[in-house]
């Protein structure tokens, strides 16, 4: 007699499961029910888990849930891609006790399940592949351009740890006086070693100012394509905001119909301030930062031009200075509104007007 030997762990059932995600391995707790049906660690490759799914829950209602982090959203496309239900939730907004003292993949793999059962998760937007990769442009330039800071503060600490930086001007040098380094050492005569070690730095910002170049093409061919050009030519609009800082800002926001309320929106880009109450006890504090914090710098950046140009804008940054005596704080108020305005212009597909003080 022929003894059949049960593969599966539950059929038919819905299934939550939490899922740690690290370079070489997966960690996974299975609730249903209520309980820890199975846990399991499994080398990360997909086909593993597509067959772990298979094998031990045919006909089941999965639902997956992981933390964002360096895998991206891929995971989550090939999840979805099979017919399962997969949530990406911010590492940083995962509910947990206060009292846990313990972390480790399988603890962290268990409350990720449990929240994901109770509905206790934050949940990312997950942008569509074409705007993740459209992104990226973006995102290289923002990294080739704290490469060519880095590279050029190198040759300065270099001149002043030779004791050679009184030879040149003091403050932010231009691409011309980079260029001019080399000629300029020859005339100082410094060894052939130091004058090689200059030149390769020198050929390394040469590089990267042409990688840079290529990339702020890319995003211009990117803002006049006909999937971006709407609404980068409704951001350009607006005082303070160029073709460059328009495309960027397009591609970090997507699609803003997923902010039901204004409040969401600021939230969204950490314009909001902290606080920290209790009882009868209100206390605010500084704003929260949370969200791509160049987000935050291209805002801001074009805050302070918009109050020399808008009216209101400049109306609310000198009511806001002079109660606080604070700049700072001002810019912000007056960036957070601009966020606000600009929402709102392509929600409607508005152009900007120039706010004026009656």
């Amino acid at each position: 007699m022929k003894r059949t030997i049960r593969n599966y762990i539950l059929t038919k059932q819905e299934v939550f499961v939490g899922l740690e995600d690290s370079k070489r391995k997966w960690v996974l707790c299975v609730r249903s029910g209520g309980v820890v049906a199975h846990e399991t660690t499994m080398p990360a490759d997909y086909d593993n888990l597509r067959n772990y799914f298979h094998n031990k829950f045919p006909d089941c209602q999965i639902n997956v849930i992981y933390e964002a982090g360096f895998r991206g959203f891929g995971l989550y496309d090939q999840i979805v891609a099979d017919g399962w239900n997969c949530v990406v939730t911010p590492a940083h907004r995962v509910m947990e006790e206060k009292c846990n003292r313990k972390k480790n993949d399988r603890f962290d793999s268990r409350r990720l399940a449990k929240n994901l059962e109770n509905g206790d998760y934050k949940s990312c937007a997950i942008p569509s592949k074409t705007l993740r990769e459209d992104r990226q442009v973006s995102r290289l330039y923002g990294q080739i351009q704290r490469d060519i800071v880095r590279s050029c503060n190198r040759i300065r600490r270099m001149l002043e740890f030779h004791g050679i930086d009184q030879h040149f001007p003091p403050g932010r040098w231009t691409r011309r006086e980079y260029r001019q380094l080399p000629l300029s050492l020859e005339k100082i005569g410094i060894s052939p070693a130091l004058q090689v070690s200059f030149s390769l730095l020198i050929n390394e910002i040469e590089y990267l100012w042409s990688l840079k170049k290529e990339a702020l093409l890319k995003l211009k061919d990117l803002a006049k394509s006909e999937r971006y050009s709407e609404s980068v030519n409704i951001l350009k609009s607006a005082p303070g905001i160029g073709i460059l800082t328009a495309i960027r800002l397009t591609l970090e926001w997507g699609d803003l119909r997923r902010f039901k309320r204004k409040e969401n929106f600021a939230s969204f880009l950490g314009l909001v301030p902290s606080e920290y109450s209790t009882g009868e006890s209100t206390r605010r504090g500084r704003i929260t930062k949370e969200g791509n914090p160049a987000v935050r710098s291209w805002l801001i950046e074009s805050a302070w031009v918009a109050i020399r140009k808008d009216g209101v804008l400049n109306e609310k940054y000198q009511l806001i200075r002079q109660r606080t005596g604070s700049k700072k704080k001002a810019i912000v108020a007056v960036a957070r509104k601009l966020a606000l305005k600009l929402r709102a212009l392509l929600l409607n597909k508005e152009l900007y007007q120039i706010g004026v003080v009656s």
